[in-house]
């Protein structure tokens, strides 16, 4: 049986050796298990939290995107992403200071 999410979060972890920048430079890795983390604590049974290709948005820092809702959040810290998670998926508000 398919399991049917809310919101799929994919993270860009992408990481490059040609000199422009990626996002993993801003430890994107650890900052999406870090939510994955937080999604399964806090027990989000709709939530999928993903790995993704490039998103081409690198220079902006490490970005991720949530679907269906296709909304954009570049962030810095566990914090932002404790934001996005308590603000976005839980209670359904777009995170604005962090939306890009």
């Amino acid at each position: 049986m398919t399991e049917i999410y809310q919101y799929h979060l994919f993270f860009c972890s992408h990481e490059r050796d040609d000199g422009r920048a990626y996002c993993q430079q801003h430890n994107a890795q650890s900052l999406r298990n870090y939510a994955k983390q937080r999604v399964h604590e806090l027990k989000l049974k709709k939530v999928r939290v993903n790995n993704a290709g490039c998103l081409n948005r690198c220079n902006l820092g490490p970005m991720l995107v949530i679907y269906p809702e296709g909304v954009w959040y570049q962030y810095q810290t566990e914090a932002d992403i404790d934001e996005i998670i308590e603000s976005h998926l839980q209670n359904g508000k777009i995170v604005e200071r962090l939306q890009r």
